[in-house]
């Protein structure tokens, strides 16, 4: 009867249907070769191929502080005025195939940061010097560009749908080891305020992420990249359980930009926000628990020629539910100018919905603030 039973587990939304173990298997002993083990091979046989690993080699300029004291150049008799001097920089880091027809790959920013020469080695060992289409400091994305020769793409996934508790796999070159393979769940999602990047809406997982592995995918059991292995909490220089990852939504708007203009132009829509806290709910007596504050709307803006209010709660935008002012925030600065961004609008205690056009960032607006004090969504 045993034989016949079956267990359902549902990971990462897939319900994969395991057999239950045998009499022999649960009494310890080894399973007969060919028998049906639970196993992530065949999905990983199909990713694999398509994450890369990176070598940089750069340049940078270090300044001795000595020599930048007068009363010691002076002591020594040096020259008034000296030049930095240049060091070459070696760095590793992973990738991950995104367009093999085109040779696309997406990575992290600081992989490849003060890059000279960035080569990129296959699962199969095959070399190619990479040419560094752009990158964006901002979300730490960076593309790539590498012959196209028989190369294997890794579906990008939809991270909008993880949720916390969803099975994923790490896939990287930690400490320039070679490709390795790491799994875990989804730990929490929206980490922001860690101060890594400009743009912060962090996957957290506990899947091992260690130095080398920037830059490589976080996938799911469908073999989809969800997000780009990014940062890790190490106080003590390793994997602790605590990894953030870009999710694969803003990487992949970053990235069509950069393939298109070479850069990213950051839109706004002229308005300065700030997340819903208990307080500010109590004080708008409104029943939402989530959401962006309205704190003040710019004379002139598109969001004033919208009718965007100060006090206004945003609850959605383009139908995304939106829970907190950093969200918003990302999702604006990273739309594309000219584009249209529907806001779902609680206004006491009335729901609209305002067409909001997206303009140009000026200088003044992107400006960085942390903390829970309005700031410019750009």
């Amino acid at each position: 009867m045993n034989r016949l039973l079956s267990a359902l587990v549902l990971m990462s939304g897939v319900a994969v249907l395991m057999p239950a173990p045998s009499p022999a298997i649960a009494a310890g002993a080894i399973p007969e070769v060919g028998g049906a083990v639970p196993t992530l091979a065949p999905m990983l046989a199909r990713v694999t191929p398509g994450v890369i690993n990176i070598a940089v080699r750069g340049k940078v300029r270090a300044e001795n502080p000595l020599l930048q004291d007068p009363f010691f150049r002076r002591f020594f008799n040096l020259p008034q005025r000296s030049q930095p001097e240049e060091r070459e920089t070696q760095a590793t880091g992973s990738g991950v195939i995104v367009d093999a027809q085109n040779g696309y790959i997406l990575t992290n920013g600081h992989v490849v940061d003060n890059a000279t020469k960035i080569e990129v080695t296959t699962k199969d060992n095959k070399r190619f010097t990479a040419k560094l289409v752009g990158r964006d400091t901002e979300a730490d994305v960076a593309v790539l560009q590498i012959p196209a020769q028989n190369l294997t793409a890794v579906p990008l996934g939809d991270s909008d749908r993880l949720q916390v508790g969803d099975f994923v796999l790490a896939v990287g070159n930690p400490f320039g080891l070679g490709q390795t393979v790491t799994s875990g769940i989804v730990s929490a999602l929206g980490r922001s305020g860690l101060g890594i990047e400009g743009y912060e809406d962090f996957i957290q997982t506990d899947a091992s992420i260690n130095p080398g592995n920037s830059g490589g995918p976080l996938v799911n059991l469908y073999g989809q990249v969800v997000g780009i292995n990014t940062a890790i909490l190490a106080p003590g220089g390793g994997n602790i359980g605590i990894g953030f990852a870009v999710p694969i939504n803003m990487a992949r708007r970053v990235m069509d930009q950069i393939i298109r203009y070479g850069e990213v132009k950051r839109g706004r829509i002229g308005v300065a926000i700030q997340d819903l806290t208990p307080e500010l709910a109590q004080a708008m007596s409104t029943q939402q628990t989530e959401g962006a504050v309205i704190a003040r709307v710019e004379t002139g803006s598109s969001a004033e020629q919208a009718g965007l209010r100060t006090g206004d709660l945003v609850v959605a935008a383009n139908g995304t539910a939106v829970h907190s002012g950093t969200q918003l925030r990302n999702m604006i600065g990273l739309a594309r100018i000219g584009d249209q961004v529907t806001l779902k609008v609680d206004r006491r205690g009335s729901e609209i919905s305002i067409p909001v056009r997206i303009e140009a960032a000026t200088a003044t607006a992107t400006t960085r603030q942390r903390g829970n004090e309005p700031r410019q969504t750009r």
